[in-house]
């Protein structure tokens, strides 16, 4: 018996990295799952990889900054699976330019896509969430939108913050619909593109893992089980945290 046996699950950014391995995760468990991506053939091919394995999925082409696009994939959801039971607003970019030289093109590039997607995602799930009788809502934010990381960049450290906050308002709003919404914030993870090649160079990955207390750098599965359990029922009385899974850097 799978850990989301019976739900159904919409996943942004779900072609390749965290949002891929989340998709496979979930049918994995038993989800019927939606994933939506601007990478059109990797998005397929991740909806291949789930089908060949025995499992449901769908892929639509998302863009987050785009209502019309978030509207299609919960018309989708429903339409295919009959209900939606899971957001995981996972879409995200960085940049990682200190606020003289972030350009304010950049700064609103960074903040169309990570906090203005997840507003429009969580806008147009939640009537669908409630027509299921609740469900959950998981923003994947990092420890960049907790605490003002040197090396974070101030657009992307602002728009991980904005999630944070997004997220605790959503909660509250929603809680007397059986809503849930918590957000996940990773630390440094490995094979990531934020943290290209780094795992690979002795002398940037000694760097990067300084400043974290159990000396190495998370996997995507780490985070990914973390988002698993705040999209199952196993979390069904925890609404409106901060999930961090960063290996002890923050809590210094």
């Amino acid at each position: 018996m799978g850990r989301l046996d019976g739900k159904v699950a919409l996943i942004s950014g779900g072609g390749r990295g965290q949002g891929a391995v989340e998709a496979e995760f979930f049918a994995k468990e038993g989800a019927k799952v939606v994933l939506g991506d601007l990478l059109d053939q990797e998005g397929r091919a991740v909806e291949e990889r789930i089908k060949a394995a025995g499992g449901d999925a769908v892929y639509i082409h998302l863009d987050v900054t785009k209502d019309s696009d978030w509207q299609q994939a919960v018309d989708l959801a429903e339409s295919r699976y009959g209900k939606l039971n899971v957001l995981v607003n996972n879409a995200g970019i960085a940049r990682f330019e200190g606020i003289e030289h972030t350009t304010e093109e950049q700064w609103e590039q960074v903040m169309s896509v990570n906090t203005t997607g997840v507003f429009l995602g969580t806008r147009k799930a939640i009537p669908a969430l409630r027509r299921a009788g609740g469900g959950s809502i998981v923003n994947i934010s990092s420890i960049a939108g907790l605490v003002g990381r040197l090396r974070a960049g101030t657009a992307y450290s602002a728009s991980k913050g904005a999630v944070r906050l997004i997220t605790k308002s959503t909660a509250i709003q929603h809680a007397s619909d059986q809503i849930r919404c918590n957000s996940v914030h990773p630390g440094p993870v490995a094979h990531t593109d934020m943290q290209a090649g780094v795992a690979e160079d002795p002398e940037r990955l000694a760097q990067t893992t300084a400043d974290i207390p159990l000396g190495k750098l998370a996997t995507i599965q780490d985070i990914v089980y973390g988002v698993l359990f705040l999209a199952s029922d196993e979390s069904g009385h925890i609404t409106g945290i901060e999930l961090t899974i960063d290996g002890g850097t923050t809590a210094q």
